[in-house]
């Protein structure tokens, strides 16, 4: 669930960095934003949702 809400953070802050410099215009990020809803009731969401949580374990796994 914390990886869940710090994508969910991430992708927020990234949003709305390119709606402030314009290169998101609103129509865009609606777009972006139903693809997810779609995206998260099909039958692909637990393969990203695993993908996801992979990437995420090898990256907390990396020590510098």
């Amino acid at each position: 669930m914390a990886v869940s809400i710090s994508v969910v953070l991430l992708f927020l802050f990234i949003a709305v960095l390119f709606l402030r410099n314009g290169g998101l215009k609103m129509s865009h990020a609606l777009v972006c934003m139903l693809l997810g809803f779609f995206l998260a009731s099909s039958s692909m969401a637990p393969t990203i949702h695993q993908g996801l949580a992979a990437t995420a374990e090898i990256v907390g796994g990396l020590h510098p």
